[in-house]
């Protein structure tokens, strides 16, 4: 748990707060601050403080977060805006730079800016801001332990998260963030503290690259969510991952042998900085004449805010020179499934379905719980009745009564589904972590939240389009014929082109040999929306954005011809007619340069397919036809000199892209491009100095072409098979013939006889040399076309027997013979 620990401390009365706060308590109407640590996404710290704001009812609220966020404030107001979301920052020049602040309904600083609106209580916050954050290029944090790990081990506990759920989270309490603060207190008073004056102008913690460890979480103690990050980071701040506090709360002091085995509490300079920062603003808003101020922030800083504030210089030494950088913020939806440490966010809590569930059911929770599970199991068509929630709510009954818990915990609800609805089957179980324990709720902002013009035109096409932002993967299939569904599809591929893999293609649950149909499974990912924001600096809509990429890249020096066929196969799919032109220009020109007929060969196929989605999606393919057809001709009079010298490696290359152009070629059902191809084919299946994987082949396809009949098929594989050929070769010509279809073999009893006779002969050195090659080439054929060769075998023995049929009697060349024998034994005798 090497995240940030929340909790904090309030003060009993008014004067005591002011003094703590540096406010002399003789004057009548003195300030009044209160400082409560919390758990960041802990139900039971987000309940208690709730209640605490209640009896506080405070004049001005901070929140720990990115201080520059405050504008945003104001949304959490909206109807539309439902949790789980994330503040997200980045830099508009690079928006790669981006970092996230994420808040579920469970989260104590959530319901704090609930309070703040639903009262019309200013709402702050107080964290370093995101223009500083995002400027720092080094993250200059140490591993700074675990507190909750320290007292966890202190109370005879091995998992922190246990300990903490049954002495705090089952049991919420409003008077609870005193204990909290005071136990804090004692840990960072024995904790290391590396202060360096030269760190402190590297305070940021969102510079970490995008495949880098998260370094924290923007609700817990200023850490924000690096996009794509996966591990959490050993920089971040410790913070208590559930939440809540209980009255009379006592910090139990650790053996030698516990510390011996925890790593060492660290207070380094960047918590400092951020330390700091947070008292500036107290100060501002103390100043600005706040009489009952609330501070939430996670509990390891919740020592360093209570008490006198002091002078401010030393904070603003601290703070002089920090970077800072243009900085852009907007409220993005997030999932449930992001809050998990498992994710690698690195202020996650294991369980946020079940903690939502904790905030949302105030009213039985365990047997609700249990309810929803029986759902889930039912869903997948598994056996559970009433009797079995029944018996499973008593089992996690007895098991918190046996641990000396108020009320069960996940671990007993856990226990308890496992043992009596899942009988001890964890597969079953894991059904249940994945959709309940940690879930996967995706939430939603107001319309009119800031953003780039991009994400407004996406959000404005998936509204007309009624496409939903889901965090759960569904499947969708297209009907291209009708035009709904082809809007859809241009949007879907000008997503992936724009690096925004929304929609993922994939083969759909109906089947259909046609080209009107397409299949997705649509997922959305918080992390797209920075990729939305990389994306804006091609355009304003997706349109014109996934234009201008594609035309970019075709541009770039050294694209192939390959690469431009793809391009211009993707522009067709996305609809994109400003650049279908400038794509064929630039891949006719290519293909004129290009000498490679291998580049041809791979380009001829995604342009045949071009000119099929081109007819099914009524685009004007006269262009494309052009450059196939000049495509086609290179190609031809290409090949025949490519084919010479190649050894097999190179042979099977190419013998897999003329089967690929062969295909595309038959698919286009053109008269001449069709005649030309096999015309090309014929000539090298007429010489005998071309590779055998790619001279049987052209044998074979002119053979299904019907260019080449049975008889004369069977005669090129007796020369290819005569004795002037070595045992690799006739292989090679062998597997290059039946590669991948064995129906010939099976149908043409002459072809199978003269093989069998051919391996027949083989001896056993030649045939140790053959065997992988034809190993191969048979096991590539499906297990009913094999079985139907061995039967052929059979039935008509391993080589084919001509039946003896009775010889005419010639009388004269019988007396000739008879005369000759009788001479012969004549002499003999």
């Amino acid at each position: 748990m090497s995240e940030h620990t929340g909790h904090a401390r309030s003060v009993p009365d008014a004067d005591a707060s002011a003094a703590d706060n540096g406010v002399r308590p003789d004057t009548e109407g003195a300030p009044v601050t209160r400082v409560f640590g919390i758990r960041h996404h802990g139900p039971g710290s987000a309940r208690s403080l709730r209640h605490a704001l209640e009896e506080f009812r405070p004049d001005a609220i901070l929140i720990e977060g990115p201080s520059d966020a405050d504008p945003l404030v104001g949304f959490v107001a909206a109807d539309t805006m439902t949790p789980p979301v994330a503040l997200l920052a980045y830099v508009p020049d690079s928006p790669a730079r981006a970092a996230f602040w994420p808040f579920a309904v469970f989260s104590p600083e959530w319901q704090a800016m609930r309070y703040g609106v639903d009262h019309a209580v200013p709402v702050r916050f107080c964290d370093l801001p995101a223009t500083t954050v995002l400027a720092a290029e080094d993250d200059t944090r140490t591993n700074s332990g675990d507190p909750l790990a320290a007292l966890a081990a202190a109370a005879g506990y091995d998992d922190a998260e246990r300990w903490w759920d049954a002495v705090v989270e089952s049991v919420p309490d409003s008077t609870a963030f005193d204990a909290i603060t005071e136990a804090m207190a004692a840990l960072r008073e024995d904790a290391i503290h590396t202060e360096s004056p030269g760190s402190a102008t590297q305070p940021g913690d969102a510079t970490q690259p995008r495949d880098a460890a998260p370094p924290g979480d923007a609700t817990q103690l200023g850490g924000p969510v690096q996009p794509g990050s996966a591990a959490p980071s050993s920089g971040a701040t410790p913070q208590l991952e559930t939440s809540s506090a209980t009255a009379g709360f006592e910090l139990p002091m650790p053996s030698d042998e516990d510390a011996a085995t925890l790593a060492p509490l660290i207070v380094d300079q960047h918590t400092l900085v951020r330390e700091a920062h947070m008292r500036q603003v107290m100060r501002q808003v103390l100043k600005g004449g706040a009489k009952r101020l609330a501070v939430v922030c996670g509990a390891w800083h919740a020592p360093a805010l209570t008490g006198p504030l002091g002078p401010a210089a030393p904070d603003m030494r601290l703070l002089k020179g920090l970077p800072k950088t243009k900085a852009a913020l907007t409220w993005v939806p997030w999932t449930h499934s992001r809050l998990a440490a498992g994710s690698g966010y690195g202020a996650g809590v294991t369980s946020p379905g079940w903690y939502h569930h904790l905030f949302t059911e105030t009213e039985r929770p365990v047997a609700r719980w249990l309810t929803k599970v029986a759902g889930v199991l039912r869903r997948h068509d598994l056996p559970v009745s009433s009797a079995h929630i029944i018996e499973a709510v008593r089992l996690a009954d007895t098991l918190a009564a046996l641990r000396e818990r108020p009320l069960p915990g996940l671990s007993e609800v856990t226990e308890a589904v496992r043992s009596v609805m899942c009988g001890g089957d964890e597969t079953m179980l894991r059904l249940v972590i994945d959709e309940l324990v940690v879930g996967e709720t995706l939430g939603g902002v107001p319309e009119d939240t800031p953003t780039v013009p991009l994400a407004a035109d996406l959000r404005a096409r998936s509204k007309t389009l009624r496409l939903k932002q889901e965090a759960l993967a569904r499947n969708l299939d297209l009907d291209l014929r009708k035009e709904r569904d082809v809007e859809r599809s241009h949007l879907l591929h000008r997503l992936r082109l724009l690096g925004i893999g929304w929609g993922t293609p994939t083969v759909g649950e109906v089947r259909s040999t046609g080209t009107f149909r397409e299949s997705w499974t649509l997922r959305w990912e918080p992390e797209f929306e920075v990729s939305i924001v990389e994306a804006a600096i091609w355009g304003t809509t997706l349109r014109t954005a996934a234009e201008t990429k594609i035309l970019d890249t075709a541009g770039r020096d050294g694209v192939t011809v390959t690469e431009l066929a793809d391009a211009l196969e993707t522009a067709l799919l996305a609809d994109l007619g400003g650049a279908t032109d400038g794509l064929i220009t630039r891949l006719d020109a290519a293909a004129a340069l290009d000498h490679d007929v291998t580049h041809l060969l791979s380009a001829l196929p995604g342009l045949t397919r071009t000119l099929r989605y081109g007819d099914v999606r009524g685009t004007d393919t006269k262009a494309l036809i052009h450059v196939a057809d000049g495509l086609l001709v290179r190609i031809c009079a290409g090949l025949p000199g490519a084919v010479t010298g190649l050894d097999t490696d190179a042979a099977q290359a190419l013998r897999t892209q003329i089967d690929a152009a062969h295909t595309a070629i038959s698919t286009r059902d053109d008269e001449h491009a069709t005649t030309e191809w096999l015309a090309t084919l014929q000539r090298i299946a007429d010489r005998d100095d071309v590779h055998g994987a790619i001279g049987g082949r052209a044998v074979r396809l002119l053979c299904d072409a019907e260019r080449i009949d049975d008889a004369d098929s069977a005669r090129r594989l007796a020369a290819a098979l005569s004795i002037g050929n070595t045992p690799a070769a006739k292989a090679a010509w062998i597997d290059g013939f039946l590669g991948g279809r064995g129906l010939l073999l099976v149908h043409d009893r002459e072809l199978l006889r003269r093989i069998d006779e051919w391996l027949r002969a083989l001896d056993e050195d030649q045939f140790v040399a053959t065997l992988p090659l034809l190993r191969r080439t048979f096991g590539s054929f499906e297990s009913g076309e094999r079985r139907a060769i061995s039967q052929s075998l059979r039935d008509t023995g391993s080589a084919s027997i001509t039946a003896a049929s009775p010889a005419a009697i010639d009388p004269i060349r019988g007396q000739l013979a008879l005369r000759a024998a009788t001479a012969i034994l004549g002499a003999a005798g």
